[in-house]
């Protein structure tokens, strides 16, 4: 497995969030966490990137636990973010937000190299490089949230509700564009409220609800149960 998840438990103070969270991820993999609002979805991911205290659990990449260690640490490790909403630098340019994905990484990669690459994925980028983040439009910078994450090369690429706040046709060009890396050997690991879609993407999914796992399994099977249906498809 190349990331596992074995009893977590999470809380904000005394407050508990996530309640004996147990998923994995296996290389190559495209897996969803679904759910609604307050499912605990967004504490899943802030979690395993350190940000939240875990009380309880392991938290594993590549059998080496992470749990407990410092978000820069984590992220050195091999994961990236695409946070819900795009969220960039604003006040950085096109160019100086991308070496903010290599940052953290420890291991030697070159910067031209890297740029070439993610440039490549979104040419627009390459034109607007010179350009504050601030003054692009949303899909615009959900793009480069997605080419800093994905500048980094990481192991496991987060993505916290991609489709949130974006037209259609962009969210359908987002997600063909996660099936098309993943193809190449990217793992995903996508956090969505657009069941449909999500699955649709998928290999596997997991429901959350009020910080557990309600349900799991392959995700051609989810779109066709029908407690699934009647809860999250409609």
């Amino acid at each position: 497995m190349l990331l596992e998840i074995k009893g977590l438990r999470a809380a904000y103070g005394a407050f508990e969030v996530l309640h004996g969270i147990d998923l994995h991820l296996d290389a190559g993999e495209i897996v969803c966490i679904l759910g609604n609002n307050a499912a605990g979805k967004s504490t899943l991911i802030k979690t395993i990137l350190g940000l939240v205290h875990v009380t309880a659990g392991t938290i594993t990449l590549r059998g080496k636990r992470i749990d407990g260690q410092k978000p820069q640490r984590i992220i050195s490790l091999g994961l990236a973010v695409v946070p819900e909403d795009g969220q960039v630098f604003a006040d950085l340019t096109v160019l100086e937000n991308l070496r903010m994905g290599l940052y953290l990484r420890h291991r030697d990669l070159n910067l031209d190299d890297a740029l070439e690459r993610v440039f490549a994925l979104y040419p627009v980028l390459r034109d607007r490089r010179t350009q504050k983040a601030g003054l692009m439009s949303g899909g615009e910078r959900q793009m480069l949230a997605m080419a800093r994450a994905l500048i980094s090369d990481p192991q496991v690429l987060i993505l916290d509700s991609p489709s949130m706040g974006l037209a259609p046709r962009l969210v359908h060009r987002q997600f063909a564009l996660l099936r098309e890396l993943n193809e190449r050997g990217m793992t995903v690991l996508v956090i969505e409220q657009n069941a449909n879609m999500a699955l649709a993407l998928s290999h596997r999914g997991y429901v959350l609800q009020q910080g557990e796992v309600v349900m799991q399994g392959n995700a051609k099977e989810l779109l066709k149960n029908e407690q699934m249906k009647l809860a999250y498809l409609t």
